[in-house]
Formats: structure tokens, sequence, C-alpha cells
């Protein structure tokens, strides 16, 4: 079976400093979806870097850089204590008042720690907070602007702020009980949860999942400075090896010698139609010139809502489809991203796309309703779906990444695959949604074929029976108690 796909393309194209416009006819290409390698991409080979031994090129016209494109105000912040100081920080840390971490504070050190955020040196001061808050930039010391579309802040609550005092400084303690780092010049300010709520979500209506998991239980105090982090954030949880730092994605894609890098953001497990989307823009790459572009296949890996596929299931999910040859694995590279899931549709796209920034990537995929959700009290989206790749086309500072918008994939009935949904015989497409696919797999029913690869269906189907498996086994001693 082979997939063709025709597509009329124009785009700005923004290669450090120059710009250019390409147009590209309407064209066929093909992709057969048989096996290109056969090894697992959750060892550490795949996650890890690897060291390349294939000797430059002296005929070479250009040097590539892993700066395809520059970090937000032009460096990584580094906010990891060199092991030579870290005795020495951690005696100092260990005699400052404490604040405590929950787990998605400690995913948001994780942020900040490794540049994901950069220029940002630590959790916003309340100047910081405001700028992120209501301009979704913030403005550098020499007038420019960096995007920050969300609020990346610390809360304590009274007894918290009452036992820091008059200290400048405070220690971070993790949910564990483990000293994590400190945050110094400290500046501690009122957390209005009403407005802040209302301002990224554009609702206040409840049920929003990061809301009520992180912000309705916070502490009404904000508190803000800059961070050091005693020695890298580890989770212990098998997938450390896939969760690739900023300046690690950089230096891989220096090695693999990329011209281009194309980032896609998912935390749901891939389809054939997310695929197409990703195989149909390394084919465009290539026909605009470039020679070697690279996909970064980049799952959230911090806090998702309880409905959501785990971390673990959906990397296992993300290794049988580039077993199964549905991506190419010498062109791919599977990493974590290691930021919380807001679900703030066009406010939440805009820091996905600013972080990949930092990350190197310079093209960036965006479908229908990125980072969006169902409305939390009506049978409806919350976001418009069109929306958010019209904000990212337009965001302030994010003028350097290309955006790379995509019509909708739907399966095609008629050809039994996934496709480009075509309006004008819109009734021979099936629209498969995140919730009814899970809900196939939850019923041990069969999506239609060409939707996934059978692996990777394998998959989703065992998670869902195990859960199955778990609730009957809680049943008896629910009704019991």
């Amino acid at each position: 079976m082979s997939l063709a796909v025709k597509l009329h393309f124009t785009s700005t194209i923004h290669l450090g400093n120059s710009t250019k416009t390409t147009s590209l006819q309407s064209f066929s290409a093909k992709f057969r979806p048989t096996p290109i390698s056969h090894f697992n991409p959750l060892t550490s080979t795949l996650c890890k870097p690897r060291m390349s031994n294939s000797p430059k090129s002296k005929s070479s016209s250009f040097v590539i850089k892993s700066s395809l494109i520059e970090p937000d105000d032009g460096a990584l912040v580094d906010l990891v204590v060199p092991e030579s100081l870290r005795a020495a920080k951690t005696v100092e840390a260990e005699s400052m008042p404490k604040v405590r971490l929950t787990k998605i504070d400690l995913e948001w050190v994780h942020v900040l720690s490794e540049g994901w955020a950069s220029p940002l040196r630590g959790f916003m001061r309340e100047d910081e907070y405001l700028q992120s808050l209501h301009f979704n930039f913030l403005r550098m010391k020499d007038g420019s602007i960096v995007n920050m579309s969300l609020p990346i802040v610390l809360a304590i609550d009274d007894t918290t702020k009452e036992r820091i005092g008059s200290s400048s400084n405070v220690g971070l303690v993790g949910p564990s009980g483990d000293l994590i780092g400190f945050l110094r010049s400290i500046e501690i300010y009122k957390h209005n949860k009403e407005e802040r709520i209302a301002r990224t979500w554009g609702t206040s209506a409840p049920g929003l999942p990061y809301v009520e998991q992180v912000i309705t239980p916070a502490g009404n105090w904000l508190i803000g400075g800059d961070l050091e982090v005693l020695k890298p954030i580890k989770y212990h949880d098998g997938l450390d090896h896939c969760r690739l730092s900023p300046k690690q994605l950089r230096e891989e894609f220096d090695r693999r010698k990329a011209d281009a890098v194309f980032a896609f953001q998912l935390r749901n497990p891939v389809h054939n139609g997310h695929a197409l989307l990703m195989n149909d823009t390394r084919r465009r790459l290539l026909e605009m010139g470039f020679k070697n572009p690279v996909l970064l296949l980049h799952p959230l890996g911090g806090f998702t809502k309880a409905d959501d596929v785990p971390l673990d299931v959906r990397m296992q999910q993300h290794s049988k489809v580039l077993d199964d040859g549905v991506l190419d694995p010498e062109t791919t590279i599977v990493a974590i991203f290691p930021s919380p899931m807001h679900y703030a549709g066009p406010t939440e796209v805009q820091w996905h796309a600013k972080a990949r920034i930092n990350a190197g990537a310079n093209f960036y995929i965006v479908g229908r309703d990125p980072a969006g959700m169902g409305h939390p009290t009506e049978k409806r989206d919350l976001y418009d779906p069109d929306h958010g790749k019209k904000v990212l086309s337009m965001a302030p500072g994010l003028e350097k990444l290309n955006i790379l918008p995509f019509r909708v994939a739907a399966y095609d009935t008629v050809a039994k695959k996934m496709a480009f949904f075509d309006p004008s015989r819109a009734k021979d497409f099936l629209f498969i949604s995140g919730t009814k696919m899970r809900t196939y797999a939850r019923n041990g029913e069969n999506p239609p074929d060409g939707f996934m690869c059978p692996g990777g269906w394998k998959v989703l189907v065992k998670y869902y029976e195990s859960l199955q498996a778990e609730e009957a086994t809680q049943q008896p001693a629910t009704v019991s108690s």
C-alpha cells in the first residue's frame, strides 16, 4: 500500500537573517509504510544523543550549526549548579527557609533549569508575571521582546510566607523531601487566581484540569526569584534517557547535520493522520531545497488530564510507530518535552512553539485546535479550532519560527486510509477524535484499517485491558467499604 498526496504550498521561510518565499506547484508523493529498521526507539541508542563517526565533508559549501535558529535572547539558560560547586551550594541551601514543591512545581523547575523558557532564569517576579499574563511576552533590557504566553510561577501559602519572613533566599524541597535547589533575591506578591485563570484560559468555568489540580488548591501568594538547581532533575521511571535538554537536542541536530528541524508536539498516541502530516512536511521541506530535514517528535511529558494516555504507554506506542516504519527512525528524534499541560488553546500553543525555538527547531507543525479541549460544562470545543494556527502566525516574539499549518486529516472511508479532508466529498470522511479512539481501545474494538499501525494499536488495547482489570479488582473493595 502506498499513500499519494497532492498539495499546493506557499510559504515564507526564515533562515538566520535571510528570508525567502517558496511556491510549489501541486505534486504527488508516495510513502511506503514498509519497515525501515527494526530496533526499539525507547532504548538509550535512540533517545540519547548519538555520536557520529562519519567525517565532515571538505567539499561542503556551508557549515551546519546547531543554532539553525537562535535561542530567545541569544543564549540558552542553564540553571543546574556545576558539580564542582554542588557540595558548597547544598550546604548554603540547607540553611535557608524552605518552600515545599508539588510534583507539578518540580516539573516547572525541570523546564526552567534546562532553558526551555530561556531567557527566564527562575520563577517569575511580579513584573515578569504581569507582562506574561497581559501581553504574552517579556520585554528585554535592550527593548526587544520574547514570547512568554504562560506565567511560570510558584505559589506558597500564608504559613510558608510567614516562615520565610524577611529572608531574601529560600531553599526548594521536592515532593519526597529531598533538597532540589534554591531561589535568590526573592519577591513575594499576591496570587490573584481569578485574574490568572480568566486571562490564561479565557474562561473561569469549573472543570479546567490544570486549574483544579494546580491553581485552586495553591496558596494565595506567588514567590519569584533566580533559580539554581543542585543537580539535573530525574524521575527514575525508565524514561529519563528520553528527556533530552535543549542543549542535547541542538547537539544531536548538529551531529545529524540537519539543515531544517521540524517539531511536532503531541500528547496523544500517534495515528496515521499524524504520520501523514509529519511525512508530508519532510517531503515539502525537501522540495524547498533542504537536504536533511529532521523531525523532532516531541510528546509532552508533564501533567496531563486523567483520561489522557499515560506517558509510558505513549512512549511504547511511539516505539511501535517507528518499528512498523510509519516514521523513519533515521530522520526522527523522539524525546520528551517536560512541560505540564494547561489545555489553554491559543495561549498555550505559543508556549509550546517558543520552547521548541529554544530546543533548536526552526519549523513548527500546527494543526486543528492545538492545546485545546472540550468545554468543561458545555458540549462544544472550548476554543475555535482554527485560532491556534492563526495566533501562531501573528504572535509577538515568534516571528523567526516558521509555522506550518495543515489542513485537517481524517479517515477516508473510500480509500481506507488517513488522508487530508476533502470538503467536496465530506460524507466519505470519518473523524475519529481522541475520545473516540480511547473508546475503541477501551472496548477492545479495532479502529478502521489504516487508522493506526497494528503494533501501536495493540499497545493501547493492552493498556486499557490492564486498566479495566485494575478497576475490577478495586470494585469489591469499594462496595464493601
